[in-house]
């Protein structure tokens, strides 16, 4: 067994992949409003102010709210989970709001009582809220990690007894999992893969529950032509036989279909993957897709999707949790691509190509803001990443020569990271300040 310095596939699988109802950064406002509220439960909310880092900024701008009927707004975020979240469901937050929750949300929103501050030089995921009733304010902070909740105040004094609080119980989350992704960043791809040995029973019931998870969100997509509807009509040009059904749009077409459902704010959670839903969708869709065009059985199809999450993690363990390079394509779709290729019968070797191949493709691929148009996005990563490994199959494989490529994969992905954290810092800011431009002059409201 794989468990060096204690850790294992599962604690891997614990730490990294989770259910999240909703975009991750309107729903990490949301929990934080929530948690502080959860505070002052006998008084009604007259007033709430919420400070945010640039990324958290820039991912809850223009991306849908679940239960809303498509309505978004950082400030709607937090007013929802202040009046009618429920923190202890951590990012499935939201799933407790009904029409008027939305209806007494947008009151305060009218009414001016929701303020948004934007921290332009911090690093790293941060949310703070303010809550202020008639007699009290309750403060709640997040930091580095979605629902990892380090603090809460009330009138000023902390509280410590929370069962909210990350710091509590089994220890700081945040602490577990730099742990996690420290061991893992140590593993080579061979290491990696062998975690896959130690999976249990109870392991494939969870994979299996993802899959689950995100195929609801595709089906829903399919159905009703959610977002910008690119799963639908994908599938309608097949129909018309303007293109081809293959696995490579097979796996396009429900990826990006489980975003268009998730981008337009529809109430079913994701199974996220390094603390993304649409990294899940990612990680997971494309091979489900794969393996309906060939013989494979339910333990090999979990097992790829197993190696998926695992790749997902070690990319996402270099680049940080969210960055200015869109980690759909070179950190789940790195994954997807590393599950295909074990699906297909590919050896290390093939994985390793296959990884390469799929960075030097889709490395240039920005991160600006959760919204509908990812699809799009998740879309060409699903099927870059089938096409990937089929390359890599065929003994195709971008050498070391070429660009930010290395020697090995692990290398690859390490270049990645150094991409990601020191070479795309100014064009983040550029980004954010382009979609601040942009709501100032009131194009987002529009």
């Amino acid at each position: 067994m794989n468990t060096e310095k204690g850790f294992s596939v599962k604690d891997v699988l614990r730490a990294e992949v989770a259910p999240a109802l909703g975009c991750t950064e309107p729903v990490a406002i949301a929990l934080a409003a929530a948690a502080a509220a959860s505070l002052i439960p006998d008084e009604p909310i007259t007033s709430l102010e919420i400070w945010v880092d640039p990324n958290i900024y820039k991912n809850g701008i223009a991306v849908a709210i679940p239960g809303t009927k498509g309505l978004n707004g950082l400030d709607l975020a937090g007013a929802l989970g202040a009046l009618g979240g429920d923190p202890a469901r951590r990012l499935e937050v939201l799933a407790t709001i009904d029409k008027t929750v939305v209806r007494n949300a947008r009151k305060l929103l009218d009414h001016k009582k929701v303020s948004i501050n934007l921290l332009e030089d911090k690093q790293g995921i941060y949310v703070k809220t303010v809550v202020r009733s008639g007699s009290s304010t309750a403060e709640a902070i997040i930091e580095n990690l979605h629902d990892n909740i380090i603090s809460l105040k009330m009138n000023g004094q902390p509280v410590t007894d929370s069962m909210l609080l990350s710091t509590g119980g089994n220890g700081d989350k945040k602490s577990k999992l730099l742990r996690v992704e420290a061991w893992l960043k140590q593993l080579s791809l061979a290491g990696l893969v062998e975690l896959l040995d130690d999976l249990d029973e109870d392991d494939f019931k969870f994979l299996e529950e993802g899959v689950q998870f995100n195929m609801r969100l595709a089906e829903y997509g399919l159905k009703h032509g959610s977002g910008l509807g690119i799963g639908k009509t994908l599938e309608r040009l097949v129909r018309q036989g303007l293109i081809r059904k293959d696995m490579i749009v097979a796996s396009r077409i429900l990826t990006a279909a489980a975003s268009d459902a998730r981008m337009a704010g529809v109430s079913l959670p994701a199974m996220s993957s390094a603390g993304s839903g649409n990294h899940g969708l990612t990680a997971i869709l494309p091979i489900w897709a794969v393996k309906d065009y060939i013989e494979c059985d339910r333990q090999l199809v979990l097992e790829a999707i197993g190696i998926s999450h695992i790749i997902t993690a070690y990319v996402k363990a270099h680049t940080g949790r969210l960055s200015a390079v869109c980690g759909c394509s070179v950190a789940a779709g790195a994954g997807a691509t590393a599950g295909i290729t074990h699906l297909l019968g590919g050896t290390l070797g093939h994985m390793a190509g296959a990884i390469t191949n799929i960075t030097e493709d889709l490395a240039g691929v920005i991160c600006d803001g959760a919204k509908s148009g990812c699809s799009l996005k998740l879309a060409t990563a699903a099927g870059t990443a089938v096409q990937s490994a089929l390359f890599a199959l065929q003994g195709v494989q971008v050498q070391s020569t070429d660009g930010i490529v290395a020697t090995s994969a692990e290398k690859t992905m390490q270049n990645i990271g150094r991409l990601s954290t020191q070479g795309m810092i100014e064009t983040d800011r550029t980004i954010l300040k382009i979609m601040l431009e942009k709501q100032f002059s009131g194009i987002e409201k529009e």
